[in-house]
């Protein structure tokens, strides 16, 4: 039988407890006398909606939050809510051990019968930061860390949601209710939020094996709300990581116009070892580098991060480019994590019309001419990957005297377990020729080549990070 439809019955001649005002519930050795009536078993987690069972499955706060109200309602109870506290959201301390004036809450999730967070979104909003002062049982019950049972709701929440819609008639049935249990969500000795569930005068008070079967989830519930947490700071540090690695508003310089995106490897990762720059250079000048540190993920993202850095402080020297690989080759050698990296640079000088291109056991550039034909440059030497310390970088200097598209990539681009590198070259050039000639309608070519280009993978599955850098190279004449 479902929790929903079970009652309180005492046996023959035993007495029934009534109960006045608020009841703290804590988890305390008491005997049983012989008259005492026996409680009912503990409910199952099953005795929950089935959205229990998936509760910590997502790595999402929001998911989490509404798997624990939908498994709570309307099945055990009317009314159902879930609030973290701001701090806490936010990474500061908790209040253990303290005992504040108020509490700020965020209002995670809520769900009232069967009703979709959004239809309350005018008297409850589901993001909705609420001050709770110290005698209501929410403040009460993070405090203290035990669960509040109470008859009603308390003055604090009537006076508050009459005060927000007093003429809405789903207000009054929420004010209505017969039993209010605030239950805290624990974590490692503190509060971090609280479960707030309500039951109608049509159903009967909250059991107090109902509570711990609450108090169960909560703690369930907890957990995976802290890992959920964890991982969208670890998402949030990654994103600023990447974004404060994109080249910025560089999209054309004076003869030179740039598209460029990169995808990581994995459905979960967001940084890894591909890097790419553009960096203006005196004298109408470009330079443009892909770079593909070993692995992916938070080691390779670091060794990528200090080439990337040294690529920046050694252009700026204005030195040629092959000294400038050699360094770089030089200081990979002494990098964690920076051996065997590899990279192609190039550095368009639109007003002498040459394009001067160094390896470092990376693919060869594609370049794009005036024909429609899009085929691999052949370097004059390939060289080896970073850190090495072999130094032998020769310069490739090609003659561009006519519009030129050029392709930087990294290997995720063209690597596959079923073909030949050379044959997934070919296949990348084949894909840009089509792709060219047929832009998508009503959006800028470039960069919608870019993106096409980045979904065209030799493996399908992403084994390995991908990076494409296109330049529109464009000549200046006199």
């Amino acid at each position: 039988m479902p929790l929903c439809a079970r009652r309180s019955v005492a046996p023959p001649g035993a007495r029934t407890p009534t109960r006045k005002g608020p009841t703290t519930l804590r988890n305390e050795p008491h005997s049983r006398s012989a008259d005492t009536p026996t409680a009912p078993p503990a409910p199952r987690r099953s005795a929950f909606s089935p959205a229990a069972d998936v509760i910590g499955s997502e790595l999402d706060l929001g998911l989490t939050g509404s798997h624990v109200v939908h498994a709570l309602t309307p099945g055990f109870c009317d009314a159902a809510s879930l609030y973290l506290l701001e701090r806490w959201r936010r990474e500061e301390t908790t209040y253990a051990g303290a005992d504040p004036a108020q509490i700020e809450a965020r209002r995670l999730a809520l769900r009232v019968g069967t009703d979709a967070p959004e239809s309350w979104a005018g008297v409850l909003p589901v993001g909705e930061v609420v001050v709770f002062p110290r005698e209501t049982p929410y403040a009460r019950a993070l405090v203290d860390g035990h669960a509040q049972l109470h008859d009603s709701v308390d003055d604090h929440t009537a006076e508050r949601l009459a005060a927000t819609a007093s003429e809405d008639a789903r207000v009054d049935e929420l004010l209505k209710a017969r039993s209010f249990l605030v239950v805290p969500l624990r974590l490692r000795g503190g509060a971090i939020g609280f479960v707030a569930c309500s039951r109608g005068a049509d159903r009967g008070p909250f059991l107090t094996a109902e509570v711990a079967a609450v108090e169960s989830l909560a703690a369930r519930a907890a957990v995976a709300l802290d890992n959920a947490r964890r991982y969208e700071h670890e998402r949030r540090t990654a994103l600023a990581i990447r974004n404060s690695l994109l080249p910025g508003a560089i999209q054309e310089v004076e003869g030179c116009r740039i598209a460029h995106g990169s995808l990581p490897a994995g459905q979960g990762t967001i940084i890894g070892g591909d890097w790419f720059d553009v960096l203006r250079r005196p004298g109408d000048r470009v330079s443009l580098i892909v770079g593909d540190a070993m692995g992916h993920g938070p080691e390779s993202a670091v060794a990528m991060i200090q080439l990337r850095t040294a690529v920046r402080t050694l252009a700026g020297l204005d030195i040629p480019a092959a000294d400038l690989i050699r360094r770089l080759d030089a200081l990979a050698s002494d990098t964690p994590g920076a051996s065997f990296a590899t990279c192609i640079y190039a550095e368009w000088d639109a007003r002498r019309h040459t394009c001067t291109l160094v390896g470092a056991g990376h693919p060869p550039p594609l370049l794009r001419g005036p024909d429609g034909r899009t085929a691999p440059v052949n370097l004059v030497g390939a060289g080896l990957p970073l850190g090495l310390g072999a130094g032998a970088y020769e310069p490739t200097v090609l003659s561009v005297e006519d519009p030129a598209l050029l392709v930087l990539y990294s290997d995720g681009l063209v690597e596959s377990r079923d073909a030949d590198i050379d044959q997934e070259i070919a296949r990348l050039a084949h894909a840009l020729d089509k792709a060219a000639t047929d832009p998508a309608d009503g959006q800028d070519s470039l960069p919608d080549l870019c993106r096409r280009l980045l979904h065209t993978p030799s493996d399908p599955a992403g084994a390995d990070d991908r990076t494409l850098l296109l330049a529109q190279l464009s000549p200046l004449k006199d």
